[in-house]
């Protein structure tokens, strides 16, 4: 059940490539580094700083950004955040980004709160696809992960959602001592409500300042814990560049698993990041990125941003989960200190 490694026919040859032959087709849009939860693998700490509101890139600069990013062979775009769902107006961008011809895929990722009231704004200004954070189903466990009492928001969201969205995936971070004993109950939830589960490796990135080793879940053990309760579990191989390896029940039902951590997928990672207040990130794990804000607001033409956005990937060679598999004696990537100093480092700041 090994993950394909490496990108299609197809992807390699409409694309820009970086240096390992990976192109730039997935683009990760936050459009704020604001949420309404504190999921302890996020945002642990009691105090952040956030990103000046007047440094947010207007819809218009965003939409500007995405049609340099789409000239280059960008065709997928998830909306992020922080929590998306916080950002005013949302569908107004949405709609901007949809009819624009070259996307194919356009995506949302939210934690739900707040979901049931704009679900049908978000189906009707075009949006695609939606994913739904949910790490646990007992309320008592889910307000002492995100130190909000809001499972009840949540799940009325996807069941809202469910009515405007034939596309819905739940992801589900597995923290050993925490949440690992729901693998099940969550696939079961998955199944009613016509929802795949995607379970997520506990990644050392960003705001993880209480990552360990030991409470990281990892892939072969879901596999076997699943395969305890479900039998026979079928891998589905395929040549996309998504981050979920996919399997099939003996049922029908399909899940996936992301395994950032034990089992990277850097050789065909695809996706870069754009911040809130535009700076790009071309991988998860880099400490620095490329600044597109204060050139867009400089008047830098197209053209030239198109040979900036170029030049940064033609010489990208980031395999951060990699180079962290590597490290011995692993503890977490960056220190609370640290984070303090700069909100860019964040999770929850360059969009997870």
């Amino acid at each position: 059940m090994q993950r394909t490694i490496g990108s299609s026919k197809k992807e390699m040859g409409t694309s820009l490539h970086d240096l390992l032959g990976r192109p730039l087709r997935n683009l990760r849009l936050s459009v704020t580094d604001r949420c309404n939860l504190r999921c302890s693998y996020c945002m642990p700490e009691a105090e952040y700083v956030w990103l000046p509101r007047e440094d947010l890139l207007q819809f218009e600069e965003m939409s500007r950004l995405v049609d340099v990013f789409t000239g280059l062979g960008v065709d997928k775009i998830r909306l992020t955040g922080g929590e998306p769902l916080l950002r005013r107006d949302l569908p107004r961008l949405i709609q901007m980004i949809a009819a624009k011809p070259a996307i194919r895929d356009l995506a949302l990722t939210t934690n739900g709160v707040a979901l049931a009231e704009q679900a049908a704004a978000l189906r009707r200004a075009g949006l695609h696809r939606l994913t739904v954070s949910l790490d646990t189903l007992q309320p008592d466990r889910f307000r002492e992960l995100t130190r909000f009492d809001a499972l009840p928001q949540v799940l009325e969201g996807i069941e809202t959602a469910r009515q405007y969205f034939d596309q819905i995936k739940i992801d589900a971070v597995v923290i050993r001592g925490v949440n690992d004993d729901e693998s099940i109950a969550l696939l079961e939830y998955g199944k009613r409500v016509n929802a795949e589960v995607r379970f997520i490796e506990y990644m050392d990135v960003g705001g993880a300042t209480r990552w360990s080793p030991e409470r990281v879940v990892s892939r072969q053990e879901l596999l076997n814990r699943l395969g305890r309760e479900y039998g026979a579990i079928a891998a589905i191989i395929d040549q996309s560049s998504a981050p979920a390896e996919r399997f099939r029940l003996s049922d029908g039902t399909v899940f996936g698993i992301i395994s950032s951590t034990t089992a990277p997928f850097c050789q065909s990672c695809d996706r870069s990041r754009l911040t809130a207040d535009g700076v790009w990130y071309k991988c998860l794990y880099a400490t620095t990125g490329t600044d597109l804000r204060t050139p867009l607001r400089g008047g830098m033409s197209p053209a030239e941003l198109r040979a900036l956005i170029e030049q940064g990937w033609k010489t990208r060679d980031d395999r951060g989960a990699e180079e962290r598999l590597a490290v011995r004696d692993r503890t977490t990537l960056v220190p609370a200190s640290t984070l303090k100093k700069d909100p860019h480092l964040e999770m929850h700041t360059r969009g997870g």
